[in-house]
């Protein structure tokens, strides 16, 4: 399964993002605009014999988040001072909204769920998974551990992904990952650490970082349509690659996060986008 991509808008928080107004909508178009999602083979779930060693972690306390009053109005006029190319693009679309709506946990089990699904048919399950465990509150580490692999089935939950909500709740209930320390974590380590779980790859990590927790200054460099976005935005022939990504989009830091959100707003407007199909990898 190839890396999503958020070429396209509508659907919700912890997947891309679409055009902004309401911060609900802003975050589900964007995150409606990927593609399928290819998880990631991960190391099997510690057993009681044998736990993994928790890698070394540098707590940093992050930058103002884009959720933070202000923040988004700062980032588009860094990037208007550094990038007359992205100027012309800011002015045509209005500002984005960046919000976080749930826990970490609760935003990580959503996109898991919407993991490969067209939108509705996600909901749907969504919204099952909620009725299930007794509503939004209810959706916590062991909550989500006692589910059994048979009752995920019944509300439309596949093998593969009950094994990775399990995985992520189980690496809770040990301790090895916590809300708190997944906000107070700099982005490296928190790529490091999420990525330790199945079916989380690099792509829904930044996914998760940009429109969960409004970090500002991650590149999702291997997504298509930010790639895409670069190459119309300064006219390259072909489509640039993960690796050219970052000294293309250097002189964005430190808001990069927003820089991209443009680059999937300029790939919608340029091109008709189908149906989209929602996130997390």
């Amino acid at each position: 399964m190839g890396e999503q991509s958020l070429s396209q808008p509508k659907p919700q928080p912890l997947s891309p993002s679409p055009p902004a107004a309401a911060a609900s909508t802003a975050t589900s178009s964007s995150l409606a605009t990927a593609a399928a999602s290819r998880p990631k083979k991960e190391a099997h779930p510690p057993s009681d014999s044998n736990p993994p060693k928790k890698p070394r972690l540098t707590f940093a306390i992050p930058g103002r988040p884009l959720s933070a009053v202000g923040e988004v109005g700062a980032a588009i006029r860094h990037l208007r001072d550094a990038d007359p190319a992205l100027a012309a693009v800011i002015d045509a679309h209005e500002a984005p909204v960046f919000q976080c709506p749930h826990r970490p946990f609760h935003s990580l089990v959503r996109s898991i769920l919407y993991q490969q699904l067209a939108f509705k048919a996600a909901a749907s399950v969504y919204s099952r998974f909620l009725s299930l465990l007794g509503g939004e509150a209810s959706v916590t580490p062991d909550a989500v551990l006692a589910l059994t692999p048979q009752q995920l089935r019944q509300i439309g939950v596949s093998p593969r992904k009950a094994s990775y909500l399990h995985d992520l709740a189980r690496k809770y209930v040990s301790g090895i990952l916590s809300d708190s320390a997944i906000i107070n974590m700099d982005d490296r380590s928190l790529a490091a650490m999420l990525t330790m779980v199945k079916g989380i790859g690099a792509w829904s990590v930044h996914m998760f970082m940009i429109f969960s927790l409004a970090r500002p200054d991650v590149l999702p460099s291997a997504d298509l349509g930010v790639r895409k976005g670069v190459q119309m935005l300064y006219g390259l022939e072909d489509v640039p690659r993960p690796s050219q990504m970052d000294k293309l989009c250097e002189r964005w830091r430190p808001y990069r996060s927003v820089g991209a959100w443009y680059m999937w707003r300029l790939i919608e407007s340029k091109v008709p986008q189908p149906a989209p199909a929602i996130p997390l990898k």
